[in-house]
């Protein structure tokens, strides 16, 4: 069984909808995108599952207590397929605006209260368009917190930070330690709001392509200056 032009169609599409959300994709979802049968959609899947592109899941169907329904999401398999050809298409000029545009509104809440300025940033988030933004809104939103930490422990967490040994470890470290120092101070509202986008963000430090990592450890690197 080939992948053929269709069955990438079908894969390339489930997998933009779950980077979008980090939420495994049911068939119905996958059939409305394209404007398929549900069916359809789901044959295809199961094809695409057969050659090692997907695998499912099962979660509970909403509003119906113990029904559950089958959702699938891509393999490593899968998005290694895509990732070359995803690099090759990031625009460099719009992520230089959108990182700049970031950076900026950044450090406009520098004078903020530190509850004004989580949930500014949290306002923002849901805006990023790509991924690699949305990592980059994460990472914002810890830079807040480590600027309010301040002091001796701003400093060790920087120093930690730089001499971590991969673009992937640095980025998942300061996210991880700075959560780590100021957990214990969040209200439980906020708290669980930015542990579940921690969750998302580590999942979308992993899928990014090489290219896409050493562009958020740049942005990473300016932020910290």
């Amino acid at each position: 069984m080939l992948l053929t032009e269709r069955r990438k169609q079908f894969l390339q599409k489930l997998i933009d909808l779950y980077q979008k959300t980090n939420v495994p994709v049911h068939y119905e979802t996958l059939a409305k995108a394209l404007g398929v049968s549900k069916w359809t959609a789901y044959d295809m899947l199961k094809e695409l599952e057969k050659l090692g592109y997907l695998t499912r899941d099962y979660t509970l169907n909403p509003g119906e207590t113990g029904r559950s329904q089958i959702v699938f999401l891509p393999t490593a398999k899968a998005t290694s397929l895509f990732e070359q050809e995803r690099s090759e298409a990031i625009n460099l000029e719009e992520w230089h605006k959108t990182k700049e545009k970031i950076l900026e509104f950044l450090n406009s809440l520098k004078n903020c209260s530190l509850s004004a300025a989580v949930r500014k940033v949290l306002e923002e988030i849901p805006k990023a368009q790509i991924r690699v933004a949305f990592c980059a809104y994460i990472i914002g939103l810890f830079l807040v917190y480590l600027r309010k930490l301040g002091g001796k422990t701003e400093v060790l967490i920087k120093n930690l930070v730089q001499n971590a040994p991969t673009n992937e470890m640095r980025m998942t470290m300061f996210v991880g330690t700075v959560l780590g120092s100021i957990i214990q101070t969040m209200n439980h509202e906020i708290g669980v709001e930015v542990t579940e986008l921690v969750g998302r963000y580590l999942k979308s430090i992993a899928d990014l392509s090489h290219f896409e990592k050493e562009m958020l450890s740049d942005f990473l690197h300016e932020a910290l200056a």
